[in-house]
C-alpha cells in the first residue's frame, strides 16, 4: 500500500476527497442528488497538483479502493472530455484569430464615468465569451461531449453564431479580421450596413479548418440552434430571439456573459466536471499541466515556455494514446507513418469523410442485387436479417439514457449511427457473399447466412467502425457487450470485413488490428469464452501456428529455422492498411465458409479460430496443414 501511494500525501487525499464528493446523497424532497457541489478545480488547486497528475493517481486510487465500474467509467469519461477539449482548444485559437483581430491590436480603453459604463465588447471579451458558450453547450450534450468530431463541429457553430453577431455591432471593423476569407465583398465599403439576418459561414470554416459541411450543418440545425433558442427563453442570452442576434450589443453583452458564466459554474459543480475555463487562464499550464495560451505569445516566434508546454501536452497524448491509434505490434512494417502536419481533428474528420464516401448512394436496406442473391438461397434469410437488425437497433437505443431535456437528441444520434452501420453492413454482406460465390461456385450458402453469430458480429463490427469514425479511439468492447457478442466470434469477422471493404481508411484498419491483438492477447481467454469449449472439443490441445497458417504467411526474424523460435503470422489486414485493395488478391488463411460452416465429422484437428479445414458439402478441397515443427501442447500442461 505504501509503495502504491508514494509521493505527495496531499495528492492522494485529493483523490479520496473527490471520490467522497461524488457519492449520491438523499434529498429532502425525493430521490437522490449526486455530488455535493465541491469543485474539482478547487480540489486540484488546494492540493497543488495538475489535472494530468490527478488522472494518473486516480487510476491507482480506484484500484486500491476497489471502486465500482460505474465510477471508473465516470473518471474515464472525465479524462476523455478533458482530452477532447484540449485538442479542440488548440484548434479554437487559430480559428478565432482567423476570424477576429488579435487582442494585442486592440486600442486601450479610456476611463469613463459610471453612467457610461456600457461599452462595446472587445476581441478579448469575445474570445472568452465564445469559449464559455461552447463548453457550456458541449457539457449540456452529454452524448457528444466526448465525441471529437461532433464537439469540433459544435465549436464551429459557436464561432459562426458569434461572428454573425459581431457583424451586427457598430464597432464590427474593430472586431473582425479584415483578411478573413468569409467576409462579404462590401464589408470594407464606407457605407456598408449589416444585413438583418446574420450570414452562415459554416461552409467556409469547414473548408478552411478541416470540417465536414454536412455534419456541421446537421449539428447546427438539430442541436445548436434549438439549444441557443432555449438560452434566449431562459434569459441567459439577451437580444433578438427570432434571428439569434443582439447578445454582443453594449446593452446586452455584459448581462449575457455574466449569465452564461454563472450557468456554467452551476453545471460544473452539479456534475463534478472539470471547469474548462482554465484553458483561458494565465496559469493554465500549472493547473492543467499542459499548455499555455496562444494569445499570450502574439503572432511572432514562440517563446521557450510555450514550446515547453506544447511538448508536455504532446507527451500526455502519447502516454495516454488519447484520440490517437498507434500502429499494431504485428503491423509496424506495413503501415505508413503519420504526416507531421496531421492533427487529431483532421485525422478524425478524414476518417468520417471516408465513411461518408463509402456510404454515398446507399440505403439501410439490401440492394436489388443483394435481394436477388438472398432469394436464390434454398432458405431466404432476408426477413430473419431484417428482424435481427430491428432487435439490435432497439438494444442499441436503450443504452442511450441522457437527461430528459436532450433525450430526442440522443435518440437522433443513436439512430444516425445505427443507420450508417446498417448501410455498411449490407454493403459488406453483399461483397462477402460475392467473394464466396466466386470461390465456391453455385454452392448454397443458406447454412452460413443462417448463422446468428456471423450476422451479429458483422453488424457489431460495422457499428464499431462508425463509432470510431466519430469518437476516436472508439469504445471497444462496449458494442460487443451490449449485443452479447462473444469476442471469440467477433474476432472471426474482422478479417472477413477488412478483405470485403476496399474503402476503409488507414486509421480504421489500425483500430481493427488493435482489437484483434487485444482479443488474441487476453479477451478471448476469459473463463466464459466459447474458446474453451472449442479447446475441449479438440482433446484439450491448442493447435500450433504452423497448423493454422499457410507457409507463405509465416515469417521468422532471421528467416532461419531454429527449433523453438517464435513464428509470426503475416496478416493480410496489415498489408491492406498500406496497399488499398491489395488484400483481396492475397490468399487468406480462412474464408467466411471456413469460419462459419459446421465442422465435418472427421479426425482432422480443427483450427483454433476456424470451425473446420474444409467444406463439408463439396466445394474446394481443404488445405492440409504442414508437418508441425512444434507439437501441440495440452492445455493442462501449460504453466
Amino acid at each position: 500500500m505504501q509503495s502504491l501511494t508514494k509521493g505527495n500525501d496531499l495528492h492522494w487525499l485529493a483523490c479520496a476527497l473527490y471520490v467522497a464528493c461524488r457519492k449520491s446523497v438523499p434529498t429532502v424532497s425525493k430521490g437522490t442528488v449526486e455530488g455535493n457541489y465541491v469543485s474539482l478545480t478547487r480540489i486540484l488547486k488546494c492540493s497543488e497538483q495538475s489535472l494530468i497528475e490527478f488522472f494518473n493517481k486516480m487510476k491507482k486510487w480506484e484500484d486500491m479502493a476497489n471502486l465500482p465500474p460505474h465510477f471508473r467509467e465516470r473518471t474515464e469519461r472525465l479524462e476523455r472530455n478533458f482530452t477532447v477539449s484540449a485538442v479542440i482548444f488548440k484548434k479554437y485559437e487559430p480559428i478565432f484569430q482567423d476570424i477576429f483581430k488579435y487582442p494585442q491590436e486592440e486600442q486601450p480603453r479610456q476611463q469613463r464615468g459610471r453612467k457610461q459604463r456600457r461599452q462595446p465588447c472587445t476581441v478579448s471579451e469575445i474570445f472568452h465569451f465564445s469559449w464559455v458558450l461552447f463548453i457550456y453547450a458541449k457539457g449540456n450534450f452529454p452524448m457528444i461531449s466526448d465525441d471529437l468530431v461532433n464537439s469540433y463541429h459544435l465549436l464551429l457553430c459557436a464561432l459562426d453564431l458569434v461572428y454573425g453577431n459581431a457583424l451586427q455591432c457598430s464597432n464590427r471593423k474593430e472586431l473582425v479580421n479584415p483578411n478573413f476569407k468569409g467576409l462579404s465583398e462590401d464589408f470594407h465599403a464606407k457605407d456598408s450596413k449589416p444585413s438583418s439576418d446574420p450570414p452562415c459561414i459554416i461552409e467556409k470554416l469547414c473548408s478552411l479548418h478541416d470540417g465536414l459541411v454536412l455534419e456541421a450543418k446537421g449539428i447546427k440545425e438539430h442541436f445548436w440552434k434549438p439549444y441557443i433558442r432555449k438560452l434566449y427563453e431562459k434569459k441567459l442570452l439577451k437580444g433578438k430571439e427570432e434571428n439569434l442576434t443582439g447578445f454582443l450589443e453594449p446593452g446586452n453583452f455584459g448581462e449575457s456573459f455574466k449569465a452564461i458564466n454563472k450557468a456554467y459554474e452551476e453545471y460544473v459543480l452539479s456534475v463534478g466536471n472539470l471547469d474548462e475555463r482554465i484553458f483561458l487562464g494565465e496559469d493554465a499550464e500549472e493547473e492543467i499541466g499542459t499548455l499555455s495560451r496562444c494569445l499570450n505569445a502574439g503572432s511572432g516566434t514562440e517563446t521557450a515556455e510555450r514550446v515547453q508546454m506544447k511538448n508536455i501536452l504532446q507527451q500526455h497524448f502519447d502516454k495516454s494514446k488519447a484520440l490517437r491509434i498507434s500502429t499494431p505490434l504485428t503491423g509496424v512494417r506495413y503501415i505508413k507513418e503519420n504526416s507531421p502536419c496531421v492533427t487529431p481533428v483532421s485525422t478524425a474528420t478524414h476518417s468520417l469523410s471516408r465513411l461518408h464516401t463509402m456510404l454515398t448512394g446507399l440505403r439501410n436496406a439490401p440492394s436489388e442485387k443483394l435481394e436477388q442473391i438472398l432469394r436464390t438461397c434454398s432458405r431466404d434469410p432476408t426477413q430473419a436479417i431484417a428482424n435481427r437488425l430491428k432487435e439490435m437497433f432497439e438494444i442499441y437505443s436503450q443504452h442511450f439514457q441522457p437527461d430528459e431535456d436532450f433525450s430526442n437528441c440522443a435518440k437522433e444520434i443513436a439512430s444516425k449511427h445505427f443507420r450508417f452501420a446498417e448501410m455498411l453492413y449490407y454493403k459488406v454482406l453483399e461483397s462477402v457473399i460475392e467473394q464466396e460465390q466466386k470461390r465456391l461456385g453455385d454452392m448454397d450458402l443458406s447454412g452460413i447466412l443462417e448463422q446468428d453469430a456471423f450476422h451479429r458480429s458483422l453488424l457489431a463490427c460495422c457499428l464499431e467502425v462508425v463509432t470510431f469514425s466519430y469518437k476516436p479511439p472508439g469504445n471497444f468492447p462496449f458494442i460487443t457487450e451490449i449485443f452479447d457478442v462473444p469476442l471469440y466470434h467477433f474476432y472471426k469477422v474482422i478479417e472477413v470485413f477488412i478483405r470485403a471493404e476496399d474503402g476503409l481508411c488507414r486509421e480504421v484498419v489500425k483500430h481493427l488490428n488493435q482489437i484483434e491483438e487485444q482479443i488474441l492477447d487476453h479477451l478471448a481467454w476469459k473463463p466464459e469464452s466459447p474458446l474453451w469449449e472449442k479447446i475441449r472439443d479438440n482433446e484439450n490441445r491448442v493447435p500450433t501456428c504452423e497448423e493454422v497458417m499457410p507457409p507463405q504467411n509465416l515469417e521468422r526474424a532471421d528467416e532461419i529455422c531454429i527449433a523453438g523460435s517464435p513464428l509470426t503470422p503475416r496478416r493480410v489486414t496489415e498489408v491492406r492498411a498500406d496497399t488499398g485493395g491489395l488484400g483481396r488478391s492475397i490468399t487468406s488463411p480462412a474464408t467466411l465458409y471456413d469460419r462459419y460452416s459446421s465442422p465435418p465429422a472427421s479426425t482432422t484437428r480443427r483450427r483454433l479460430f476456424v470451425e473446420n479445414d474444409s467444406p463439408s458439402d463439396g466445394g474446394t478441397p481443404g488445405r492440409m496443414p504442414p508437418q508441425p515443427l512444434v507439437n501441440a501442447v495440452p492445455v493442462q500442461n501449460v504453466s
